[in-house]
């Protein structure tokens, strides 16, 4: 298993937006064969930044749904929320392998 955590950092006067964009991204995954552990927000003061992890069984899985991202009008819609609206101003992906109990 590969766990994809994804840092963010995001408008935060574009956080409806960001929550529309992430909740789209969560079916996304899903759909696509990863299980996705969730969307991170600031919950008091100001902040700007955001996290997001999923998961898929291996990095050719992962490989085969990101494949998706330049031809699929699911996933070109889904960036369209982001781009339209500036919600995320920067993001960065770390790929992982979790250790589980």
């Amino acid at each position: 298993m590969i766990t994809c955590v994804v840092h963010y950092t995001i408008d935060p006067g574009q956080i409806e937006a960001f929550e529309e964009f992430a909740r789209e991204w969560m079916r996304l995954v899903a759909k696509h064969g990863g299980v996705h552990h969730g969307y991170f927000l600031p919950a008091e003061g100001a902040s700007d930044k955001a996290e997001a992890l999923f998961s898929f069984e291996s990095l050719a899985a992962y490989e085969r749904y990101r494949a998706r991202f330049a031809t699929d009008p699911e996933f070109l819609a889904a960036d369209r929320i982001r781009d339209e609206s500036g919600c995320v101003l920067r993001y960065e992906r770390t790929f992982m392998r979790p250790l589980l109990p």
